[in-house]
């Protein structure tokens, strides 16, 4: 029989066996160790009276509930949910065993709601069994054990349907047991559904917290935009002065000297002219690249797809560059995103020690997506004063994020995203290689 025939099958099979795996994961976290993390909260709280041993232990247990919490925003990305993050900053000082991290846990109403989750939760966490329990349930009887303990002479009664008396009962042992594989398998997603629709009530963020942490994260931001700025203001004053500025300079003194000497010493003249000349091209190769550096001409030329291959055939190595973008970004988020690329296969030229490297260019759902990868060795950071940390700061302007991973011996693959919209639709996306 063609394998073709076998496509149905698969189409359910393989993802109701990988659902009901994950279900086993969620039971089993939710009714281990959500159950003892809220009896152990429960306990804390119970003693602080305790000549105030709850105050030391609460937020410990906290620790640990919050982490589990964590743990189950992000299974929830299985069924294409995201949950964000609704922790409010600890204050300064507010080391373990003081009364100012016990005041921060216990004023912070995410506090609360993880505790109520993980009692839900495990309920929850508990019908997510059923992927696994129900396939496991009729397997017995696929696999003919009612038939075979029949035969052998052992009273055996599948389930709750029927004993097993004789035969007839227990061939029929056969299509319920396949019945209740494929159900289990193919309704394996709702419970899993389920939980995490509960976990949107309690894990993600009040709009009261989330508009608080908006706030922070848009004053973090500024600040650090701010301080880009006014580096970015230095960086250009100071190319002036030592660049352009002073080649101009220079230049105007060979033309006030050649002025004087113009009756008397006619080579001389010649000479200053000539390094006058020469003066003035450096002087403007230099205001051209300080220009670049602001605001790249062939980004306005060519719009970012024209520019990232510029950058890439730049690059001492072979560089895929793949493009799909319907149309061209605002002025501001497309000068952000090629500086990106551009800090990126920097760091690609320098360090990598790769010998090929790739660049995509998407956009999905509201939102530009950068990746710069490379086949080098890996152990690329963002570190505090590092080239990939101002690059991160560039885009945090514009609510953009940047992921760096890049184990040992790697590859390397930088994902930025910037939220945006496009304008200038093209009719097809273009890909090419530098």
């Amino acid at each position: 029989m063609d394998a073709s025939a076998y496509l149905p099958v698969r189409t359910w099979l393989r993802p109701g066996v990988v659902t009901a795996g994950q279900g086993l994961l969620i039971a089993l976290l939710s009714l281990g160790t959500n159950v003892a993390l809220f009896v152990l909260s429960v306990v804390a709280l119970a003693l602080i009276p305790v000549f105030g041993v709850g105050i030391v232990l609460f937020p410990v247990v906290t620790v640990g509930v919050r982490y589990s919490a964590g743990l189950h925003r992000r299974l929830a990305r299985w069924v294409g949910v995201t949950l964000a993050t609704p922790y409010l900053p600890a204050p300064d000082g507010a080391q373990f065993g003081t009364w100012r991290r016990f005041r921060w846990v216990v004023s912070d109403p995410a506090t609360w709601r993880d505790l109520a989750w993980m009692l839900l939760g495990t309920f929850t966490g508990a019908i997510c069994l059923a992927p696994l329990a129900l396939p496991a349930y009729g397997l017995e009887g696929l696999i003919g054990l009612p038939l075979v303990l029949h035969t052998a002479g052992v009273d055996y009664g599948y389930g709750p349907f029927w004993p097993i008396d004789n035969t007839a009962q227990a061939l029929l042992c056969f299509p319920i047991g396949a019945l209740l594989v494929a159900g289990g398998l193919v309704v394996a997603r709702w419970p899993i559904r389920l939980h995490v629709t509960v976990a949107g009530f309690f894990l993600p963020p009040t709009r009261e917290a989330e508009l608080a942490l908006r706030v922070r994260q848009l004053t973090v931001t500024r600040a650090e935009t701010v301080d880009a700025q006014a580096a970015e203001l230095r960086r250009i004053e100071r190319d002036l002065h030592d660049g352009a500025q002073a080649r101009l300079v220079a230049l105007s003194m060979s033309i006030g000297l050649a002025e004087q000497l113009v009756r008397d010493d006619p080579e001389a003249v010649r000479r200053l002219l000539a390094e006058a000349r020469e003066t003035s091209g450096q002087a403007l190769a230099e205001l051209r690249g300080l220009v670049r550096g602001i605001h790249p001409p062939v980004l306005a030329e060519r719009g970012l797809p024209g520019a990232v291959r510029a950058l890439a055939l730049a690059v001492p190595l072979p560089v895929d560059v793949t493009v799909d973008l319907p149309g061209r970004p605002a002025a501001p988020v497309e000068s952000a995103a090629y500086f990106a690329v551009a800090e990126a296969l920097a760091n690609v030229g320098k360090h990598s020690g790769a010998t090929r490297a790739w660049v995509e260019l998407r956009y999905a759902a509201g939102r530009l997506t950068l990746v710069v990868g490379d086949d080098g060795r890996g152990g690329a950071a963002s570190t505090a004063d590092g080239g990939l940390a101002g690059t991160g700061r560039r885009l945090a302007a514009f609510d953009g994020t940047m992921t760096v991973t890049s184990p040992a011996g790697g590859p390397t693959v930088i994902s930025m995203e910037l939220p945006c919209a496009l304008s200038s639709p093209k009719t097809s996306p273009s890909s090419g290689t530098g």
